[in-house]
């Protein structure tokens, strides 16, 4: 995270005045130090368990991306937004598997809570379309739609199913969520394994640009569900994790931070700053969408 904020103009430490909730469905969470305090909701839809935890750690590093405070490791760690509340749905287990039907009722609980906890903005880091027929897809597409219709920002992850063009699902081609493919600028070049070397392309002929935007996802270090305290201390506190999942967040994150300073702003507001403000890598539409987000230039104005 340190060299993702570096690279992306995110020189902020905390967040705005206002006080946002972004809500993240799942693997679930641990509750991290880095994190301590600001799990403000949590709702098992996979074992219907009471206590927080993440069985994978998928989720937890997510929610340490979106709003880790790197306490731990003296800020170099911090997440995009230190100082935002996280709401967590478990809709998969530990091995990421879940069920749409879990989804479709982890959505209506955010949709649910958005006024009592202040959530602005929620966050898909899950590959969709490999495990489902059209009609469940379909039933996905629109619960989500009708949530950015609810005022949420729905940022959901392009998937790791290119290079290939036309490998988004029909969520990730959605008009009104913002869908985040993955790419690292100048980093990783030489390496075969990088992100943007798998991250789903939006459809070659099409006029409009999908994915979204694009953001770093290759080696991403952050949270680490299998956190642990001992004598001396904290150990494992952090992991590195790849994929559009961890680029995802990131764009959640800087919409927080967005939120935080214009809370005033609706979804459709903000979410044209975001790619009016992106930088242009000179990419093809259908791999980089607007660009690459620029926190800096995002939160100018």
């Amino acid at each position: 995270m340190f060299r993702v904020r570096k690279q992306i103009g995110c020189t902020v430490s905390e967040g705005g005045e206002e006080k946002i909730t972004v809500a993240v469905l799942d693997t679930g969470v641990v509750e991290h130090p880095d994190l301590k305090g600001r799990i403000i909701g949590f709702r098992d839809f996979i074992e219907k368990n009471r206590k927080i935890y993440d069985d994978s750690g998928h989720g937890t590093h997510v929610c340490g991306i979106i709003g880790g405070d790197g306490s731990l490791s003296g800020g170099k760690y911090r997440g995009m937004a230190p100082t935002v509340n996280l709401a967590v749905g478990k809709v998969l287990d530990k091995k990421g598997d879940g069920t749409v039907e879990a989804m479709l009722e982890g959505i209506e609980w955010v949709i649910e809570k958005r006024q009592e906890w202040n959530i602005r903005i929620l966050n898909i880091s899950v590959g969709i379309g490999k495990l489902m027929n059209d009609e469940k897809e379909a039933m996905l597409k629109n619960k989500l739609e009708n949530a950015w219709r609810k005022g949420l920002i729905v940022v959901c992850a392009a998937g790791n199913n290119g290079p290939a063009c036309d490998t988004l699902s029909s969520i990730g081609k959605s008009k009104l969520l913002i869908t985040v493919g993955c790419h690292d600028g100048e980093y990783f070049k030489d390496n075969a394994r990088r992100c943007a070397s798998y991250s789903s392309r939006g459809a070659k002929f099409e006029t409009g640009k999908k994915p979204d935007i694009v953001a770093p996802g290759t080696e991403i270090i952050s949270c680490n569900g299998g956190v642990s305290r001992g004598l001396g201390g904290y150990s494992n506190a952090y992991i590195s994790k790849s994929g559009t999942s961890m680029a995802t967040p990131i764009v959640s994150g800087a919409m927080a931070l967005l939120l935080q300073k214009h809370p005033e702003f609706n979804n459709e507001t903000a979410k044209r700053k975001l790619l009016y403000t992106a930088t242009d890598l000179g990419e093809p539409w259908y791999q980089q969408g607007w660009g690459m987000v620029n926190v800096k230039r995002l939160l100018e104005g």
